[in-house]
């Protein structure tokens, strides 16, 4: 595989047509399912947008990348209606673009040279668009190495981090075998993300490529658990953690005892339960009929308002605890850095009341220790002189009520799990509470153990985790090996060839 040294795609792309999106079903009728909604682009208008990537000399986009896609290079591919060809490109640097394609903020896009005076190229649709193709027409094949090395790995946790670093150690020729602690494999891409923004079949297709490829996957193996940490120790020559960031930050005000109030995670990985037709063995956490209020203005805030809108809530609102973010770039979010701007998803499109700069103050219960109302005051926001926020007073006399009976934490992540393993093992935390281990080595202070994901890194993105186990994985192949193939960020495939 080289790259095209020819002039790229449609060099007057850029000037001919503009920014389009596939379209979306209706809300009236995708709040009805938990499907997803997006629909695919036709041919001409996947070509088109391909288009429009410039040949802009030096592609920010590839920096904007965590995992370093050779974006110029795949919609070139695309243009020329190569889909194997793209396909290639784009799985030389990341193992799971049908997840990328459809969760990924697309930092590549604010990077995008285009983006300084044009909306930027569709580059995540281009992506998923990709790999589906690839599926349909077979180029997705199980790559079984021809030579096993006698290493063998356990690799806990098979969330993005952990399946990649699975998919680039047994790339390697090595053993892999994955611990996961729920009953199916995927970790926060099964039981975290709402199926109408990405459908289980997907997660499983992908599982079951790499079990093909000669993955092993144990589930409901809770390592520290059920599964005896010392027995990986002597069994494995080297141990991969990457069990995510899965203690969620609380919020210790009065009435927290009451119930109606749940961790955001508790009620999304139950609906994706239901959904998947599992049953469901804790109280059933229901929106239906409720007044719902989202305490947290992130991603994992606006999935629950997708999901208490498809569970039919009398009414949803989103506070945030941060001012309302500018609409556009301002001077101090210069391209090509990611800017902090307003984000309106799909479930807020589908319906809720978001308001900024509000602080919680009290739960407020009935008589019968159920949530009815929360107590909320408005918030006034001081700057720093690069425009940051920095602290805040409370607006006086702006205290009121609004009723709530149910409430949904999502306020992220503080740290992974202690508890159980973690401790067992005595790994050295970091000062914010996550695995100990450098960005460059990915080794912690105990000689064969790694760590990748946000259990290293905290709470962060798919696209992130599975940079950090491709990354990983290399670390760990030179460790074993003395030496590693395994590519990295560092170096671009395409310049090796």
């Amino acid at each position: 595989m080289v790259k095209n040294e020819t002039t790229m795609g449609k060099i007057t792309g850029f000037l001919e047509f503009t920014r389009e999106l596939p379209k979306r079903r209706p809300v009236a009728e995708r709040i009805n399912d938990y499907k997803e909604f997006v629909e695919r682009f036709p041919e001409e208008k996947l070509n088109e947008q391909a288009a429009r990537c410039m040949d802009c000399g030096t592609p920010f986009c590839h920096e904007g990348c965590p995992v370093g896609n050779l974006i110029p290079e795949f919609n070139d591919a695309v243009y020329r209606k190569s889909y194997q060809e793209a396909y290639e490109i784009l799985s030389s640097t990341n193992n799971f673009p049908e997840f990328t394609g459809r969760i990924c903020p697309a930092p590549c896009e604010s990077s995008c040279v285009l983006g300084i005076n044009q909306p930027a190229i569709t580059i995540e649709e281009i992506e998923k668009h990709i790999i589906e193709i690839a599926f349909e027409n077979g180029f997705v094949k199980p790559k079984i190495p021809a030579v096993r090395t006698g290493k063998k790995i356990a690799v806990i946790g098979s969330g993005p981090a952990g399946l990649a670093a699975a998919a680039q150690l047994n790339t390697a020729g090595h053993q892999v075998t994955i611990f996961e602690r729920d009953d199916e494999p995927g970790g926060l891409l099964r039981y975290g993300i709402p199926d109408f923004k990405l459908e289980k079949w997907v997660v499983e297709r992908r599982i079951n490529v790499m079990k093909e490829e000669g993955v092993e996957i144990k589930c409901n193996a809770n390592v520290g658990l059920n599964i005896s940490i010392n027995d990986l120790l002597r069994e494995y020559h080297a141990i991969v953690l990457a069990g995510g960031s899965t203690i969620p930050r609380d919020l210790e005000i009065p009435g927290r005892n009451l119930k109606g109030i749940h961790f955001a995670m508790d009620f999304l990985k139950q609906q994706n339960q239901k959904v998947s037709g599992k049953k469901v063995n804790e109280e059933i956490i229901s929106a239906a009929g409720k007044n719902v209020v989202v305490i947290g203005g992130g991603d994992t805030g606006s999935d629950c308002v997708g999901t208490s809108n498809r569970q039919k809530a009398s009414s949803v609102t989103q506070f945030e605890l941060m001012p309302m973010p500018p609409k556009s770039r301002t001077q101090f979010m210069p391209w090509p850095t990611y800017p902090m701007i307003l984000k309106t998803t799909s479930s807020h499109e589908e319906g809720a009341d978001r308001h900024w700069a509000i602080a919680t103050k009290q739960f407020i219960g009935d008589e019968n220790g159920n949530v009815k109302a929360l107590k909320i005051v408005d918030l006034q926001w001081k700057f720093t002189e690069h425009n940051k926020p920095a602290q805040f007073v409370e607006v006086p006399g702006s205290e009121s009520e609004i009723p709530c009976e149910r409430a949904f934490l999502a306020m992220g992540f503080v740290h992974p799990q202690h508890e159980g393993l973690l401790q067992q093992l005595d790994v050295e935390l970091d000062p914010r509470g996550n695995v100990k281990a450098s960005e460059k080595e990915f080794h912690t202070n105990i000689a064969k153990i790694f760590t990748a994901g946000d259990m290293r890194r905290g709470q962060s993105l798919v696209v992130w985790a599975i940079s950090e186990g491709r990354e990983c994985a290399k670390k760990v192949d030179e460790y074993l090996m003395g030496y590693s193939l395994l590519p990295s960020k560092d170096q671009n495939i395409l310049q090796q060839v």
